[in-house]
């Protein structure tokens, strides 16, 4: 093995979680880092304009292009699966919202750990080491700001540079409707209505290789390789019987190449690759791996199970007497009314990210904190990438931030190059059916408020002639899809947890040398989007890689 080719930490994944990993751990200059892509650079310029998703989604420069399997829950559909093949990851190609969740979530993870360094306080600092919130501008930011906001890190946090009155009159119907408005979802209990704040800089996308891994390219002891694909982990057992993680098989244009790490291999693949390589490699459900002919290394039933995610439920709503994108975007004088703004005002439609307006809120009054959140856009279509609509409408989605079902993803074979089975098993509980009725039926009283009647809505999807909890429950299956917030395949837990694949210092189980640091090492799924916990995930781990731990 050349010495090239050893360094003391391989991060698999440039995603999310990766571009911040690289950054701390190679701030360390005696220390050589090789960060890992299996996509290419992040120069494609609709990555960086904000309503370039449309164009990443679904392109495989961008993206995986992963499928779900049939789900039964959403009647037999497959989904389309975005994940981000390329510098930044997923947060290249996503919604840019700015979400931590809410205590709970992380006081659930510390309870389930037996860790308190995961609650909420303890995990707070690191949403704001990292934090360029926009309030931090203002020199009369007070106490308030700086006990939940941090100012002058690489994660830019900005208002969104529009608005649209459709949106502020749903806003003001959702308080009329008894939830309050809100100027700031990220203090803790996040029950409310406004406007989402947003990861961009002065109208462009701020992805997490713009943030953390472009500033510290030059650094002689990072190397990032791109278009470069991790197909096995390699490993030793020593004398004393402990089974070692020293390195990975990586395939590029040139050939497989062994690359060794002295210290550590980091997986962060995310939810979806990272179990799929610790699976390809004999780690993870003994009788998967026999299945598919790969020798059990160490068996850890927990490897691709537990995963959860965010299923949107989509009610459109036609309205008459306010513009929306529907129309606006329909003639080219539009397109090229909304193109000039963004290019002289970066504002505008093409600034937006796919949601504008947020609520927080119960789907009955027995929940002590908000299970609903409400994605809220001025447009409609019937799925994604197909075209909008020719009326005008507003979309409603509401998902469920606390699901009870749980899916799995698996291995289909021994080749690497072959996309695992995806399966989240949505509304495959009576509780999740449940809260999905509910919600549907509080979108309707929202829209009933007096703030929206002027505009004379009409539910478009699902329609008013389903109105009993089963019908509600199979027409949510009907028109929800995800919201693209995979988490939990390879979740921490306590040392007595068989079903727990990495410990609460996110060091993998039976194995030394090698640690998961993503969003599959959440043990339950945050109450909001994940982009933001994922990083202060990556930088609680960094510290402790750091620190040796």
């Amino acid at each position: 093995m050349s010495e090239s080719l050893t360094f003391d930490y391989v991060v698999v994944g440039a995603g999310t979680a990766g571009c911040l990993l690289a950054n701390r751990l190679s701030a360390d200059a005696d220390q050589r880092v090789l960060l890992i892509e299996a996509g290419g650079r992040d120069n494609y310029h609709w990555i960086h304009i904000p309503v370039g998703y449309l164009y990443c989604i679904g392109n495989p420069r961008t993206d995986w292009l992963y499928f779900t399997e049939s789900d039964p829950g959403l009647n037999g559909r497959k989904l389309r699966y975005p994940r981000g093949k390329v510098l930044g990851g997923s947060s290249s190609i996503n919604g840019m919202i700015y979400m931590r969740g809410q205590p709970r979530d992380y006081d659930g993870w510390a309870a389930l750990t037996g860790d308190d360094a995961w609650s909420w306080d303890a995990c707070l600092p690191y949403f704001k080491r990292h934090e360029d919130h926009w309030r931090g501008d203002s020199r009369d930011a007070g106490d308030e700001f700086h006990a939940y906001h941090g100012r002058g890190g690489a994660w830019r946090v900005e208002r969104q540079r529009l608005r649209w009155d459709i949106l502020d009159d749903f806003a003001r119907a959702a308080q009329q409707a008894g939830i309050p408005a809100t100027d700031d979802f990220n203090r803790g209990h996040n029950e409310g209505v406004g406007y989402f704040e947003v990861n961009q800089r002065r109208g462009w996308r701020l992805n997490a290789a713009q943030a953390f891994l472009h500033p510290c390219k030059q650094r002689a002891n990072l190397v990032t390789w791109t278009h470069a694909h991790v197909r096995l982990l390699d490993f030793e057992r020593g004398v004393d019987g402990v089974l070692r993680c020293t390195g990975a098989q990586v395939q590029t244009a040139a050939g497989v190449h062994a690359v060794r790490a002295r210290r550590e291999v980091v997986l962060a693949a995310g939810s979806i690759g990272t179990p799929q390589i610790l699976q390809l490699s004999g780690i993870g459900p003994g009788a998967l791996l026999q299945r598919h002919g790969i020798a059990v290394r160490h068996d850890l039933p927990g490897v691709g199970e537990n995963l959860q995610d965010h299923l949107q439920i989509r009610a459109v709503f036609k309205v008459h007497g306010v513009p929306t994108l529907n129309t606006l975007a329909a003639s080219w004088l539009g397109k090229v009314r909304i193109g000039l703004e963004y290019l002289l005002k970066r504002s505008g439609p093409m600034s937006m990210s796919p949601s504008q307006l947020g609520a927080f809120t119960y789907s009955d009054a027995g929940r002590e904190w908000p299970n609903l959140e409400f994605h809220v856009q001025p447009l409609s279509l019937d799925a994604f990438g197909e075209p909008l609509h020719r009326f005008d409408a507003f979309t409603a989605s509401v998902c469920n931030l606390n699901p009870t079902s749980r899916g799995h993803v698996r291995i289909v074979s021994a080749r690497p190059e072959d996309a695992p089975a995806i399966a989240p098993n949505y509304l495959s509980t009576a509780a999740d059916r449940s809260v999905a009725a509910q919600s549907l039926r509080l979108t309707r009283r929202v829209v009933s408020q007096p703030a929206l009647a002027r505009y004379r809505p009409e539910e478009y999807r699902p329609g008013v002639q389903y109105q009993t909890d089963d019908e509600l429950a199979r027409l949510a299956g009907d028109i929800a899809t995800t919201i693209f917030h995979p988490v939990g395949t390879c979740r921490m837990g306590r040392p007595e947890d068989a079903s727990a694949v990495v410990d609460s210092q996110l060091r993998v189980r039976g194995v030394a040398g090698l640690r998961v640091v993503d969003a599959s090492v959440m043990p339950t799924i945050t109450s909001g989007n994940t982009n933001s916990p994922t990083l202060m995930i990556a930088e609680r781990a960094a510290q402790w890689i750091r620190e040796r731990r």
